[in-house]
């Protein structure tokens, strides 16, 4: 569609939810309809980072004059949104925190109004946006806009970028636009957001966090050996790092709830029995909420 528009070229985007797809090849330009075609096919089925490509994106390519990063991501610590801001677009975060960290701006937003119009400003100077601050304090507010509305974890824009394009009179022109981005929604909120629950992908989703989320366990898988069942987020903690300070390493994080009976006991057991590495599982319930004789 885009090449029949008359676009000059495309780009082919992976679409795994990890970051690094394009050191991995997972992001290439096409010019033809065919060649869309054949770059579509060496990235479907690849895998990155342990997850395989089963589909891709194909939007305009664009003419990058510069990249940059902005995220609007949760802060527990200070019970608010934080706004994360670098020049050094179109990498992982992860890789500019470790090397140049100096180089991520932050504002916090105010905890009540949001972000305020002199927070974005300084946001966007700090980040040499200088030249394009109208657009850039437009974006940076609805990032924050857009969180609160969607209970969102996380709201980030990486590339951000000014681009070149040709305007009215055919004389070139630069815009801020936002090339990519990732919405990372809280699963307890889904509740109050119709539709939201539709978007999920089950083939971006592990077999074992379907299955949990289908029986009502919360359930996080780790790279440890000792697998652990027990009742409430608390208790769940508390045992996994009784089992750390004894020297070993828990294999997930389980919780059955209250008030569990035989066929999901049954189910979260069939779930740590699942990874490979278990060779123990601790069963750690507490009475008072969970019948004793239904998990036996």
């Amino acid at each position: 569609r885009f090449l029949a528009a008359g676009a000059e070229a495309v780009v082919i985007k992976a679409q795994v939810l990890v970051g690094g797809r394009g050191k991995a090849g997972g992001v290439k330009l096409a010019r033809s309809a065919d060649d869309a075609e054949t770059v579509a096919q060496e990235i479907l089925g690849m895998d990155i980072k342990g997850m395989t490509v089963r589909k891709v994106l194909v939007g305009p390519a664009a003419d990058i004059v510069k990249e940059f990063y902005l995220a609007a991501v949760l802060d527990r610590a200070e019970r608010g949104i934080l706004l994360m801001g670098s020049a050094e677009g179109g990498v992982e975060i992860e890789t500019v925190a470790a090397t140049n960290p100096d180089a991520i701006i932050r504002r916090h937003a105010d905890p009540n109004l949001g972000l305020l119009d002199f927070q974005a400003r300084e946001l966007a100077f700090a980040m040499g946006l200088g030249g394009h601050l109208k657009d850039a304090v437009r974006i940076a507010k609805g990032l924050v806009t857009t969180m609160k509305a969607y209970d969102a974890d996380l709201v980030e824009i990486n590339p951000l970028a000014i681009v070149r394009e040709a305007g009215p009179d055919g004389t070139a022109v630069e815009r801020l636009v936002c090339l990519d981005a990732k919405i990372t929604l809280d699963d307890s909120a889904l509740a109050r957001h119709a539709g939201l629950e539709e978007l999920r992908d089950p083939d971006e989703e592990a077999p074992e966090d379907k299955t949990a989320r289908e029986a009502g366990l919360t359930f996080i898988k780790l790279d440890g050996t000792i697998g652990c069942m027990v009742n409430g987020a608390g208790l769940a903690m508390t045992t996994m790092d009784l089992v750390k300070r004894a020297g070993g390493e828990p294999a997930n994080f389980l919780d059955i709830g209250g008030g569990a009976r035989a066929d999901k006991v049954a189910t979260a057991m069939a779930l740590i029995l699942s990874d490979p590495k278990v060779n123990a599982i601790l069963v750690n319930i507490f009475g008072g909420i969970t019948r004793g004789d239904e998990v036996a």
